[in-house]
């Protein structure tokens, strides 16, 4: 289980990484965006994210 656990975790990491290697401005301008949404979006944002992530466990599993 722990295996799984940092494995998830490095893959996280590499996905999260593919953005600002390729594309950095575009990551800034995303970052901007993000800080100008309000608290209600933010929270609709990381459902949705969250959501979506234990739909695509479900399915893969």
């Amino acid at each position: 289980m722990w295996n799984d656990l940092w494995v998830a975790m490095a893959l996280m990491l590499v996905l999260e990484g593919i953005v600002p290697f390729l594309s950095p401005d575009t990551l800034r301008r995303m970052l901007v965006t993000v800080i100008q949404m309000d608290n209600r979006s933010m929270h609709i944002a990381g459902l949705i994210s969250m959501l979506a992530g234990v739909a695509l466990l479900y399915l893969v599993h």
